[in-house]
Parts: structure tokens; C-alpha cells; sequence
């Protein structure tokens, strides 16, 4: 059995709702100080909620959402967050959570990840033209010079070099926009062989550490995501990256399982 993880005591769902409430106070034009005087906190702690360091009381909340004029919408966000055994809340926006980390990990066992996409690959999965562009747009995460780019792990699975996604002329261009991609320095593409042996087959993961070193997961299902930062949903995860890292081929080797890969493409 796998060590428990430790694990910072900043929560990433705290620090998401700290943002929120940030947002809604800075769109009033509202200063911090204000929202201390009126829930009778010092600034020092309303700035910690705000960073996601201390958790806001529910009487915290219904002030300042008075306060703020949000109808119940910062309660509804505290609710959420609030509920016993509940995983990040629903509001929790993994785009956003991509975004402020500074290291991902996945493991895609069919198809190439979201970020490592190409336009054409991602219309075989989506259904509009706006979810192809907010895909691709993602991808600035990956690529951007300034601030710098998230250092991005992807382990996969050889049959997302064989499985047709597309026409053979997007596949060729997929294998060789992964190519291209292995090549920067903040990512890293591993290919893990079948060995018999399977290793995290219940289907893909990424796992997001933060700048604070709190992590946070986003597990696929055939029905939806789901966001967690659950101890014993990261800790299971945990192991299998670890499993799956010990099967998985060097870089070298990978690119080059993906070179001879392109001619059965083309």
C-alpha cells in the first residue's frame, strides 16, 4: 500500500474561493480594509482568505455577500466548499487550475491529451467550433514565454499511436506536432509499453501541482471530469504515476516509437 501524500494546509479549493471573493469585491470597487471593519477581522485576515490561507466562517460570508450585493452567490460558493467529504467543488474551474500550476502530470492510455492536440484532432471530439478554439487556446499554457511555461509530463499509453482518431492525414500531423512538442524543454512525452501487465487501466489522469506544492486532480469518466483534491484520491494516483513512470520508455526511445509510428500514417 502506497504512503499517504503529505500534503500543505492550504487547500486549492480554498485558494479558488479566495479568488472568487477577491474578484466579486474588486468588481464593486470595494476595499479589503472595508470588508474588515464590517465582519470586525483584522485586514491581515481577510487578506488570508482572500490568498486561501484561512478558511471564511459562514457568518464571514453572509456579511460580506450582503455587502457585495451577490444574491447568495458567494454563500452558494462557500456551501459547496464547506460540504463534508465533498471533492473541489463544482465550481472549481480546472482550466484556471491548468493555468496557475507549475507542474502537470498525466497519464492517457488512448488518445493524445487536450494540450498536445491539434486543431483536427480535437473536432473529432468536440461538437463546435468555440470548443475547438478554447481547446487550442489552453494550449498557451504549454507554449507561453511570459510567465513562464507550466512544465508538462505526459505518459501514454502505445496505442494512442495507433488509434485512429480522424483521418490518417490528422494522425500524421498529430505524431508529428508531438515530435515537435518533445522537443521543448518544459515537456516531456513518455510512451509506456504493454508489457501484459496493466498499470492505471481504469483511464486517463492529469495530476496539477501547485506553486505551493498542494495538488489537485482531474480524473476522466465516460460521463465528465471530475476535480479532487482529496488525500486518498491523489495518494491512489500518486502510485500509479509512479508505476507507470517505471514502465515508461525514455524520451529517446519514445520519440522514436513515434517516428515509426508516423509510417504507418502516411
Amino acid at each position: 500500500m502506497s504512503p499517504r501524500r503529505r500534503r500543505t494546509q492550504e487547500s486549492p479549493a480554498l485558494v479558488a474561493f479566495g479568488k472568487q471573493l477577491r474578484r466579486m469585491r474588486e468588481a464593486k470597487q470595494i476595499k479589503q480594509e472595508t470588508i474588515a471593519h464590517l465582519t470586525q477581522m483584522s485586514g491581515a485576515q481577510v487578506s488570508r482568505i482572500e490568498a486561501g490561507k484561512r478558511r471564511a466562517t459562514r457568518r464571514f460570508v453572509e456579511i460580506v455577500d450582503d455587502h457585495l450585493g451577490a444574491g447568495g452567490a458567494l454563500l452558494d460558493l462557500w456551501e459547496e466548499l464547506d460540504k463534508d467529504g465533498s471533492p473541489v467543488p463544482a465550481w472549481f474551474d480546472w482550466p484556471q487550475i491548468e493555468s496557475d500550476a507549475g507542474e502537470l502530470e498525466t497519464w492517457q492510455p488512448l488518445v493524445v491529451p487536450g494540450l498536445l492536440q491539434i486543431e483536427g484532432y480535437a473536432r473529432a471530439f468536440l461538437e463546435t467550433d468555440e470548443a475547438v478554439a478554447a481547446r487550442i487556446a489552453r494550449q498557451d499554457i504549454i507554449t507561453r514565454a511570459d510567465p513562464a511555461p507550466v512544465d508538462f509530463v505526459a505518459l501514454l499509453g502505445e496505442a494512442v499511436l495507433e488509434y485512429q482518431v480522424g483521418s490518417p492525414e490528422v494522425m500524421r500531423e498529430q505524431l508529428e506536432h508531438l515530435l515537435a512538442l518533445s522537443e521543448r524543454p518544459n515537456i516531456t512525452i513518455q510512451l509506456v509499453r504493454n508489457d501484459g501487465k496493466p498499470v492505471a487501466a481504469g483511464g486517463g489522469f492529469v495530476v496539477a501541482t501547485m506553486e505551493d506544492r498542494s495538488e489537485v486532480s482531474h480524473i476522466d469518466t465516460s460521463i465528465r471530469g471530475i476535480t479532487s483534491d482529496d488525500p486518498a484520491d491523489l495518494a491512489s494516483l500518486s502510485h500509479q504515476l509512479r508505476r507507470l513512470r517505471a514502465k515508461a520508455l525514455p524520451e529517446s526511445m519514445s520519440r522514436e516509437m513515434v517516428r515509426k509510428a508516423l509510417e504507418r500514417w502516411t
